[in-house]
């Protein structure tokens, strides 16, 4: 596989980024993911960062270098992240789970199939126009579909962040997933939070990827999205991936660095997830240390039950 990839998260004006991102590939198969951490709950920064670890544990054991069933890894690996919020839950003697939205995209053989819980977005663009893009689970899209508001003012509607699907609530997810979209050279593919969708227009996601690389549109778009969402922006983070497939080298521009998936060992997993070991807490969590200890030792634990109890495997 050949393709361009950019990840960037900007802390907005909140005290704590409580998104997360992450992408892992083999020679066939790529993994990208972002999960927004719900700020309303407590430890909504867990709940992403277990999530993203959870799935990127369980793509590194079953991608062989393929994955059997994308669909159904996306399925049974994002349950499998709610259900370690779960285990944390009862086993910390919390009140309720963190939670955390997700989006999350698998390409191999040229195919893409994406996943997604509450409002975190994937688009896809081709040709400098979306071609496709996740509905979210919140009460705005459910007043844009009745006709009650139009798109455009889905940013200012005071209700945008009210969502009704996310990981770590009392009740199990329902995890959309698309149908599969076989990509073209040139296509891009974008993961990204409210944070950056919620303050922009689709116009401006179209405009910057028709006239820009990825590593520069996505700080150009967070950039606006910053500027435009007042004195308290939301963070922002998004992945951006352009398509280059297996041959066509000359799709993409040579200043955009892409990346070839024959140059690692065969075998090999090449990630950009990382898991803190203990003692060595993000700079932005909001516990104490002694709380960031047993949070990063439980994620841990759950990542390695995780990995023995998908279903079928």
């Amino acid at each position: 596989m050949r393709f361009s990839i950019y990840q960037e998260s900007r802390r907005g004006g909140r005290p704590v980024n409580q998104d997360r991102m992450g992408y892992l590939y083999t020679r066939k198969s790529l993994l990208m993911m972002v999960a927004d951490g719900m700020g309303g709950h407590a430890r909504g920064e867990v709940a992403a960062e277990t999530t993203l670890q959870t799935l990127a544990t369980i793509f590194q054991r079953d991608a062989k270098p393929v994955l059997a069933d994308p669909a159904a890894f996306l399925e049974q690996a994002i349950q499998a992240a709610h259900r370690d919020l779960h285990r944390y839950r009862a086993e910390n003697r919390l009140p309720e789970a963190p939670r955390t939205t997700v989006v999350a995209c698998v390409v191999q053989d040229g195919v893409a199939t994406w996943a997604h819980v509450g409002d975190s977005r994937l688009y896809l663009l081709r040709g400098g126009q979306i071609a496709q893009r996740t509905l979210d689970h919140s009460r705005v899209h459910q007043l844009v579909v009745a006709g009650l508001i139009r798109p455009e003012d889905v940013k200012d509607h005071p209700d945008r962040n009210r969502i009704h699907n996310c990981i770590g609530a009392f009740v199990t997810p329902k995890v959309e997933i698309a149908r599969k979209v076989a990509l073209h050279p040139g296509d891009t593919v974008l993961l990204c939070s409210d944070g950056l969708w919620g303050a922009l227009l689709d116009r401006d996601i179209s405009d910057a990827f028709g006239r820009l690389i990825v590593m520069r549109a996505v700080p150009e778009l967070m950039d606006k999205a910053i500027a435009d969402s007042g004195p308290e922006p939301d963070n922002c983070t998004a992945i951006a991936m352009s398509w280059a497939g297996a041959e066509a080298m000359d799709m993409i521009p040579p200043t955009e660095s892409p990346v070839s998936t024959l140059v690692i060992p065969e075998g090999s997993i090449a990630s950009t997830v990382q898991i803190p070991p203990p003692g060595e807490p993000s700079p932005d969590e909001p516990l104490t240390e002694e709380q960031i200890d047993d949070a990063v030792a439980e994620i841990q634990r759950a990542i390695q039950r995780s990995s023995r109890l998908i279903p079928g495997k």
